[in-house]
């Protein structure tokens, strides 16, 4: 068999989270807002919040730990390492070439960060496929991790509630069974609609300054109304299109895995699409929108609760800054142990 019939499954799922929850009670201590104000925009309870020191390259390593421990397998059977963030740890060097640091990954790997915000899992599993099918890596390692409590304005109550911190992981690996792990994917982006959802400082353009600092320009910024109206239309529209793309109907895909960014949005994309919630999990009520995170968290949710077995379709869609969106879909898949 060439190395272009090989299959990419998810083999293991790992995830981490911040021991500190941040509630909405305690939200509203700081800023202008309540429990229900929140709830009823957001559907959000309670966020975690990263500890100072803890970094998106140390909730990664965890979450890369726990995924390799479920495969039984050790870090010198990765093969390649890819990191979805949006809040690296630092400029450079790349997030991923710390957490391979910490992780004890071999050195004669290839080790690098995508940055597609809230998309940048689903940005991250097609790279990793496609680099996979060339037949030169076996088992690829992809994180996404992300500490937005870095980045949010927590004197801004239509952002600061929304956000919170937190790693998944998946580890893939190469079958030569068919029909089986990534079949499709589809991604997309528009720059012309960047301001909507973005960090005006801190990059070459707009380097830190006094100014710059006194201005909040290193904050997340965000037009809440726009970012809804596209991230529906967009979502449902990449559902639609791989599902045609790989000959599949809804009716049998058997969960939806969405980005976890609010819960109105899910509901109006379930709406768009004609299908129930029942058959959207969500965690959103307990981690708030952890971007990059996001979905790795709900998976391994959905998989460790019982819902997610062995031959179901699931379809995982994101929308976020860039604007970017990604949809794929997958037939799960548990190797013999």
């Amino acid at each position: 068999m060439s190395s272009a019939e090989l299959s990419v499954f998810i083999r293991a799922i790992g995830v981490h989270t911040p021991e500190r929850k941040l509630t909405n009670a305690e939200l509203s201590t700081m800023v202008d807002t309540s429990d229900e104000w929140i709830k009823t925009r957001s559907g959000i309870a309670e966020r975690r919040i990263a500890a100072p020191g803890e970094n998106p390259s140390d909730m990664g390593a965890k979450a890369a730990a726990k995924a390799l421990e479920r495969a039984g397998l050790t870090p010198a059977d990765v093969d390649l390492l890819i990191v979805a963030t949006m809040t690296p740890d630092v400029p450079f060097p790349s997030t991923a070439c710390l957490l391979q640091a910490k992780l004890g990954l071999r050195r004669d790997i290839p080790c690098f960060d995508v940055s597609a915000a809230c998309s940048g899992f689903v940005y991250a599993l097609q790279v990793a496929k496609d680099m996979m099918r060339s037949g030169a890596y076996r088992r690829t390692l992809v994180v996404g991790a992300e500490k937005l409590s870095s980045v949010v304005d927590w004197s801004d109550r239509t952002t600061c509630v929304l956000f919170g911190d937190g790693a998944g992981a998946v580890l893939l690996e190469t079958t030569p069974e068919k029909n089986v792990g990534l079949l499709g994917n589809l991604l997309g982006a528009d720059g012309n609609n960047a301001e909507l959802l973005h960090c005006a400082g801190g990059g070459s353009a707009a380097p830190a300054t006094a100014d710059s600092l006194r201005d909040g320009k290193h904050f997340l910024r965000m037009n809440g109304k726009e970012v809804f109206r596209h991230a529906v239309r967009v979502m449902a529209e990449s559902c639609e299109r791989v599902l045609a793309k790989c000959d599949v109907r809804s009716e049998q895909v058997a969960w939806f895995i969405p980005h976890q960014a609010n819960s109105r949005i899910l509901e109006a994309v379930a709406s768009q699409l004609n299908v129930g919630m029942d058959r959207f999990p969500s965690n959103l009520e307990r981690y708030g929108n952890t971007s990059a995170a996001s979905i790795p968290l709900a998976l391994e949710e959905a998989w460790k609760d019982g819902k997610i077995k062995h031959g179901d379709l699931v379809l995982i869609v994101a929308f976020g800054a860039g604007l970017t969106w990604g949809a794929t879909l997958l037939r799960w898949h548990e190797p013999p142990r």
